[in-house]
C-alpha cells in the first residue's frame, strides 16, 4: 500500500484550487459536496459558475494574480486540475510548505491522490488503487454502492448525536461497544435503513437502561427476530440487497432444498444452516415443524432468516410462517424474492404480458396430479391469458388435458423452462398437445410451465422456428 487513506477536514482552511475547463470544474462540484471552501486560480480567465446553487457560489473565492506565486499559507490542500506547466512549480512549492499536493494524472507531482467515493453522508467509503487504474476503483464503486444500504449514513449521525449521552450513561468501553452493536444490528438499526427515522429515535430514548441494553434487552433477554427472504430461483446476483443482508446478519438459516448452492454461500460463515426443505418423495419434515423451529429461534434470541426458494409469498407458504411468529409474538419482517415465473421470463424472453395479445396472468401451482384435477381449467381459457404453472413437471399430462378438454386449442404456444437463471437453465417450447414431451427434453427439475401466444415471441421459440427453416432450405437444396 503506497497510498494511506485518509480523510482531510475541510472545515478547518480552504483549499487551492487551480487550473480550467472541466477537470478543474469536476474537482470544485467534489470539492463543494465535502464542504469545502476554494480559492480558485482560473488559468483561462473563465469564471462561470453555472450550474451551481446560491450556496455554493459563496464558497468559491476568485484569486488574481500569477498562480505560481499563490498563497499557500493556512491551506488544507493544493488541486491543479488542467492547470498545464505551471503545476510542476506549484506543486514543488506545495511540498516545501507541507501543504498536500494532488497534480491531476501526475503520481511524480503528487502527494495525494483522489479516491473512487461512495457517499452516504457521515459514511464515506474511499476506494484507491494506487493510481494505476481509476476505472477499476470505479467499478469497485460501483459494487460497494450496490451493497451499502442508501440509509447507511442516517444510521451514523442518529448514533453521532446519541453517542456523548451514551458514553455519559455508559462508561465502560466494552459494554458501550455492544450497546452500539445491538443498536446497529437490531431494530433500531432496521427501522433507519427502512426510513422510519423518528422511530428509531424514539426507541433509542425508551431505553432505560443501556447497560441491561447491551447485555440482552432490559428484561435481560436477548430480543431474537426472524427474517423471510426470497432466495429468486437460483442465480445468486439476483439476491436484493436486503436478502444479502439479512443472510449477513444471520445467527441461523432455515433454507429449502431448491435454494441453490451458490446463495447459500453468500451466508455468514459461522451462522448455522439447517435444510427444512422437501422434494418429490421427501416429504421432509413438514411446515409445522418449521414453524416451531423459526419460534424457538426467536425465542433464543437469534436472528433467524427463513431462506424460500423464489419469492415467500408465491407459493411459499410464507403467509402461513408468518402467521404462527404473529400468534407466537415473535418479531419478523419479509424480504421479497424474484419470483422463478418472473426468472424464466426475464432470462428466456417470454414476455408474459403482451399488447393486444396477453392481457392477463394466472398464476398456478400443480405440484400433483390430484393438484392439476382441483384446477377449473374453465376459467383458464381465454386466448389473452398467460398461465403460468409452478411445480407442473410431474402434474404436465393433466395440466394438457384439463385445459383440452376445458376448450384451450391444442395449438396454444406453451414453454418449459427448467432449472432457471442458473447454469444448466433449459427450455423446451412446442404447443399445449406437446406438453408431455416437452417436459421430458428439459430434464430434471424445478420447472416453469409457461401457456399462451407470448411463448410464440420468446427466444427459444424463435430460435427454433429459425433451425426448422434452415432445415427446410437444406433439404430443398438437396
Amino acid at each position: 500500500m503506497r497510498f494511506l487513506p485518509v480523510f482531510l477536514d475541510l472545515a478547518a482552511g480552504p483549499v487551492v484550487l487551480v487550473g480550467a475547463g472541466e477537470m478543474a470544474r469536476a474537482k470544485m462540484r467534489l470539492l463543494l459536496s465535502a464542504g469545502a471552501a476554494i480559492r480558485w486560480y482560473v488559468t483561462d480567465g473563465d469564471r462561470d459558475l453555472a450550474g451551481l446553487g446560491e450556496a455554493d457560489r459563496a464558497r468559491v473565492t476568485f484569486a488574481d494574480g500569477d498562480p505560481r506565486d499563490a498563497d499557500l499559507s493556512g491551506a488544507i490542500a493544493l488541486l491543479c486540475a488542467g492547470a498545464g506547466d505551471i503545476a510542476a512549480t506549484l506543486a514543488v512549492k506545495a511540498r516545501a510548505l507541507g501543504v498536500p499536493v494532488n497534480v491531476m494524472d501526475e503520481l511524480s507531482h503528487s502527494t495525494f491522490i483522489f479516491p473512487a467515493i461512495v457517499d452516504r453522508g457521515d459514511v464515506v467509503v474511499a476506494v484507491g488503487t494506487g493510481g494505476a487504474s481509476p476505472v477499476v476503483a470505479r467499478r469497485v464503486r460501483e459494487m460497494i454502492e450496490k451493497m451499502l444500504p442508501a440509509r447507511i449514513g442516517d444510521l451514523a449521525a442518529l448514533i453521532g448525536r446519541w453517542r456523548h449521552p451514551i458514553k455519559g450513561r455508559l462508561p465502560e468501553f466494552p459494554l458501550r461497544r455492544r450497546f452500539w452493536e445491538r443498536v446497529v444490528d437490531g431494530p433500531i438499526g432496521k427501522a433507519v435503513l427502512d426510513g422510519r427515522l423518528a422511530e428509531a429515535e424514539d426507541q433509542l430514548k425508551m431505553i432505560g437502561d443501556p447497560s441491561a441494553y447491551a447485555r440482552g434487552s432490559e428484561s435481560g433477554h436477548a430480543e431474537g427476530h426472524v427474517t423471510l427472504v426470497g432466495a429468486g430461483p437460483g442465480d445468486p446476483d439476483l439476491l436484493t440487497i436486503k436478502a444479502l443482508r439479512a443472510l449477513q446478519d444471520a445467527d441461523v438459516v432455515f433454507y429449502d432444498e431448491l435454494v441453490s448452492p451458490e446463495i447459500l454461500d453468500r451466508i455468514r460463515r459461522d451462522a448455522a444452516r439447517v435444510p427444512v426443505g422437501r422434494r418429490i418423495g421427501k416429504p421432509g419434515i413438514g411446515q409445522d415443524a418449521i414453524n416451531t423451529l423459526l419460534i424457538e429461534a426467536a425465542q433464543a434470541g437469534q436472528r433467524a432468516v427463513r431462506l424460500k426458494g423464489g419469492d415467500p409469498f408465491v407459493f411459499g407458504r410464507g403467509g402461513e410462517e408468518i402467521e404462527a411468529l404473529r400468534d407466537a409474538g415473535v418479531s419478523y419482517s419479509v424480504v421479497p424474492g424474484i419470483s422463478a415465473g418472473l426468472g424464466a421470463a426475464a432470462q428466456f424472453e417470454v414476455p408474459l404480458t403482451y399488447r393486444h395479445e396477453a392481457l392477463r396472468i394466472t398464476f398456478l401451482t400443480a405440484h400433483k396430479a390430484r393438484d392439476a384435477e382441483a384446477v377449473d381449467w374453465s376459467a383458464l381459457i381465454d386466448e389473452k391469458m398467460t398461465i403460468v404453472v409452478y411445480m407442473g413437471m410431474t402434474a404436465a399430462a393433466t395440466v394438457r388435458e384439463g385445459l383440452l378438454d376445458a376448450g384451450r386449442s391444442p395449438q396454444t404456444p406453451v414453454g418449459v423452462f427448467a432449472r432457471v437463471t442458473r447454469p444448466d437453465a433449459s427450455a423446451a417450447v412446442g404447443t399445449l398437445d406437446d406438453l408431455p414431451a416437452l417436459v421430458d427434453q428439459v430434464g430434471a427439475g424445478p420447472a416453469i410451465l409457461v401457456i399462451g401466444d407470448v411463448v410464440a415471441h420468446s427466444a427459444p421459440w424463435r430460435q427454433q422456428q429459425l433451425q426448422q427453416l434452415l432445415s427446410t432450405y437444406q433439404v430443398a437444396a438437396e
